[in-house]
């Protein structure tokens, strides 16, 4: 990692499908080493600033430590293909409260092919839970296959939709490659002990220069509906091509996006 990168603070990715507890898992983050580090969030949001509301209500960090970006498009877009808002959120953040230890940016809710860009972030946290279905994990993806940790949240709601842990965690395991699984309850404290290690022990070797980001690869491709009824299929792949929407949104490209 160069030097310029280390001497910053470290910038956590946390991204998943919706409903999955991105929110409520940075919250448990905070809660856990506020009082050890300095940490700031940026949330994104397509329209709204509901994740950042719930942090600041939720009153993990000093309000003003939680700042929205409000993306107006697809959720990835902000985290993958043009990062700048996210960026300059993260600078802003590191600069108004000098010196942080770790900036946490949360993806709008995605699907799971979501991954952050390595221009934008360190380390990536993919998150899943059980209420979304046992089977989850075995469905793959870029985020659940090579994201630096995959959680499987809310296992105390188990019992309440018929998922077997274990087996989740060993299918979620056997689709990573055995690269780091953490099955998470924010009611149980030894999971959320095993989480709060895991962002230690990554801070440790961001700071020392030893961790290098890593690139989950590019989402896989994906249909967008627009209002009339019309869409696109949406790719990820160098050599961007232009594309608007159907309502007539102004037009834009990515370096990595295109639409065939």
């Amino acid at each position: 990692m160069p030097e310029s990168a280390a001497s910053r603070a470290l910038r956590l990715g946390v991204a998943g499908p919706v409903g999955t507890g991105k929110s409520s898992l940075i919250a448990t983050i905070c809660r856990a080493l506020a009082d050890e580090i300095r940490i700031g969030v940026i949330t994104n949001d397509i329209y709204t600033d509901e994740d950042a509301r719930f942090l600041r209500s939720a009153g993990v960090l000093e309000p003003e430590r939680i700042v929205a970006v409000e993306t107006g498009a697809c959720p990835h877009t902000a985290i993958r293909d043009d990062v700048t808002a996210n960026l300059l959120a993260a600078e802003d953040l590191e600069r108004a409260f000098a010196p942080l230890d770790m900036v946490v940016i949360e993806s709008g809710g995605d699907n799971l092919t979501a991954t952050f860009s390595p221009a934008l972030v360190d380390a990536q946290i993919f998150v899943l839970d059980v209420a979304g279905g046992g089977d989850v994990a075995r469905k793959g993806g870029p985020g659940i296959g090579r994201a630096d940790l995959l959680v499987v949240n809310k296992t105390d709601l188990a019992p309440y939709v018929g998922v077997d842990v274990p087996q989740m965690v060993a299918d979620a395991t056997a689709a990573r490659d055995d690269r780091p699984v953490l099955a998470l309850s924010r009611t149980d404290a030894a999971s959320v002990a095993a989480l709060r290690a895991w962002v230690l022990t990554v801070l440790a070797a961001h700071r020392a220069g030893s961790h290098i980001p890593q690139d989950p690869g590019p989402m896989a491709p994906h249909f967008h509906a627009d209002e009339d009824g019309t869409g696109f299929l949406h790719t990820h792949e160098d050599g961007a091509a232009p594309h608007a929407h159907a309502t007539g949104d102004a037009e834009h490209s990515h370096a990595d996006h295109v639409h065939p």
